[in-house]
């Protein structure tokens, strides 16, 4: 997220170099490295998650020995999030399949009901698998965490994606504005990879 921080901070070396030596990730970086001990919630009924006994999926299980594109959004439900970024993967499922990606990951700082809900809703779960970041940690971990309380939403994600290859982020894309939606759909992912 070196990059990420550049951006925010004006694109500053210095700022880039800070964050890569706080260890956030970057392209290059381990993911799950940038995120130790962080687990994510796969989208569930309630029923699910009880015979589950709400357990939770470790980074490296969904990272390591796989080619994944991942994209964070502020949450379910929500406009862009809804209307663009979720339909540009589901729309581009076989292209990214193609590509030898082994799965497509979207990430939202919501409990793993409401992203079920919300990808039935879409009807996006053939395509899509859906991860709750409960408390945030993960995109905390990652840098992409942003305060969007004055749209009612608390703490939440970045609008971003990634092409990750065996744990190591090959191509990352970050929106300068959360309603923005120009670099983290399916479109440039998929020249990237």
């Amino acid at each position: 997220m070196a990059s990420a921080l550049a951006r925010r901070a004006g694109g500053s070396p210095a700022a880039a170099l800070w964050a890569a030596a706080r260890g956030f990730a970057s392209v290059g970086s381990d993911i799950v490295s940038a995120a130790p001990g962080v687990s994510l919630q796969k989208a569930r009924s309630w029923d699910e998650g009880v015979a589950t006994k709400f357990s939770t999926t470790p980074l490296k299980d969904i990272f390591h020995g796989k080619k994944v594109v991942i994209f964070g959004l502020p949450g379910a439900y929500t406009g862009v999030c809804s209307q663009s970024h979720v339909p540009s993967y589901k729309n581009n499922i076989d292209k990214l399949k193609a590509k030898g990606i082994d799965s497509v990951i979207c990430v939202a700082v919501n409990d793993p009901y409401v992203l079920n809900g919300w990808a039935e809703k879409l009807q996006a779960k053939d395509a899509i698998e859906f991860y709750g970041d409960l408390d945030g940690s993960f995109h905390k971990s990652l840098d992409l965490d942003i305060d969007l309380s004055a749209a009612l939403l608390g703490r939440r994600s970045h609008r971003w994606s990634a092409f990750v290859d065996d744990g190591k982020i090959k191509a990352l894309n970050v929106e300068k504005a959360p309603s923005d939606f120009k670099v983290s759909g399916a479109e440039v992912i998929l020249d990237q990879i």
